[in-house]
């Protein structure tokens, strides 16, 4: 059953509420954790010269977000907790906006790339398909979403005090092309373990038009 406006509301503040309580904590545990491989993934499918305009959705504490200023790309943050956001601005020194994912407000056309790396899985089912439709619209034509969640049966439900689902990848992949993406390549993280371990599935998307909606 699809949630309510007041269940969606409940969902994304008592989501938030955890992170903006745990954010130094989350910061000390994710800082060195490496993602090279996820952003070397959306740069190479990137067309055209640099430097590209880039998202970071649900940028957190801003790790990926100075990599990307610090390879002199034009990288804008997003993230719903103030923390986080509060953060962000200070360790990358880039512009940070504080949207939520169920009510984000991206310009139309102006990205040529979006990293959503863990962080998608926090969207409920029922608005997914919205919110890909809204990354498809902030990019611009020919761009490039990366993606990276926990990959599971299609749990859907509460990790303690976050809300989470866990997409079969063949059932992320099913969503990501009905939202106008074709597929450019997907990879388990993290490398160099046995597939089981693997709980990352991750990928870069390319921004078709034309595709039904």
């Amino acid at each position: 059953m699809p949630a309510d406006d007041d269940e969606l509301a409940r969902i994304t503040a008592r989501t938030l509420a955890d992170y903006d309580a745990s954010a130094e904590a989350f910061w000390e545990g994710t800082r060195d954790h490496d993602v090279r491989q996820n952003i070397a993934t959306l740069l190479r499918h990137l067309q055209g010269v640099a430097p590209f305009a880039l998202l970071d959705l649900g940028c957190g504490p801003g790790r990926d977000l100075a990599t990307f200023a610090g390879l002199g790309h034009e990288a804008i943050g997003v993230d719903g907790s103030s923390r986080f956001m509060t953060m962000a601005r200070a360790h990358s020194g880039c512009e940070v906006w504080q949207q939520n994912l169920l009510a984000l407000a991206l310009p139309p056309g102006r990205f040529d790339g979006i990293f959503a790396n863990a962080v998608l899985q926090h969207v409920p089912a029922s608005e997914l398909p919205r919110v890909l439709r809204e990354l498809h619209a902030a990019l611009r034509r020919g761009g490039v979403l990366f993606s990276s969640i926990p990959h599971g049966q299609g749990e859907e439900g509460w990790n303690r005090s976050r809300y989470g689902v866990y997409h079969e990848p063949g059932t992320w992949q099913r969503l990501l092309a009905e939202a106008g993406f074709l597929e450019l390549e997907h990879y388990y993280r993290p490398e160099g373990l046995p597939r089981e371990q693997q709980r990352w599935f991750a990928g870069a998307w390319r921004r078709i038009d034309g595709a039904a909606r």
